[in-house]
């Protein structure tokens, strides 16, 4: 079992009742420094449902809250050595990565809703320019509500994202008049946008 495992499997549901706060929050901070995986488990118990909070009010998004509050107290497993006592409670640490946490994700949104922009309007390519690793993860995303579209919609933006195909290129390739392929990806771009483009996003530090 590697650390992230170990890391994960002491972390209680979001909205899990919180234990009686017993610890002071220096013990809580000296459990997590020597990597005690029974003070880490109080701590996210403790500021699991602050941290969650404050990513669904910023995103908008339950889940999406959900998968930043994972990232969050994983990030503060793996960096347990960089906690500084003497630079502010462990509270105010853990505020601190979670607002970076949140710029994250809505960073990772931007892109992605970019991605889209770029497919709607480009046509010499339909690919972003951007960091390798970064449009990979977004287009596992992509992959992902591209395969709940109708199938004509889902070929043509899957052979414009996936194989970084013209328009006029898709058409070739399918057959398909180049204003169908216009359509559809017309069509499968606006329903991708109305699922990308989740509710209201506020800032981070609201």
């Amino acid at each position: 079992m590697n650390a992230t495992t170990r890391c994960t499997s002491v972390l209680p549901p979001v909205g899990a009742p919180p234990p009686e706060e017993t610890l002071h929050e220096d013990e809580l901070a000296r459990g997590l420094r020597a990597a005690d995986e029974a003070a880490f488990a109080a701590i996210y118990q403790r500021w699991g449902a602050l941290v969650h909070t404050m990513a669904t009010r910023s995103l908008g998004d339950t889940h999406e809250a959900e998968d930043v509050t994972q990232q969050v107290f994983i990030g503060a497993w793996r960096g347990r050595a960089g906690f500084r006592p003497e630079r502010g409670p462990l509270g105010a640490w853990l505020v601190g990565i979670t607002r970076r946490k949140i710029a994250d994700a809505l960073t990772a949104r931007t892109r992605r809703l970019h991605l889209i922009d770029s497919a709607a309007h480009g046509t010499d390519t339909l690919r972003p320019e951007g960091a390798a690793m970064d449009e990979s993860l977004d287009r596992i995303v992509l992959l992902h509500e591209l395969s709940r579209l109708p199938q004509p919609q889902r070929q043509v933006l899957g052979l414009a994202f996936y194989e970084d195909l013209t328009q006029a290129q898709i058409a070739e390739r399918t057959g398909m008049p180049l204003g169908t392929v216009k359509s559809h990806a017309r069509r499968g771009l606006h329903r991708l946008r109305l699922v990308l483009e989740q509710a209201p996003v506020e800032s981070a530090d609201a």
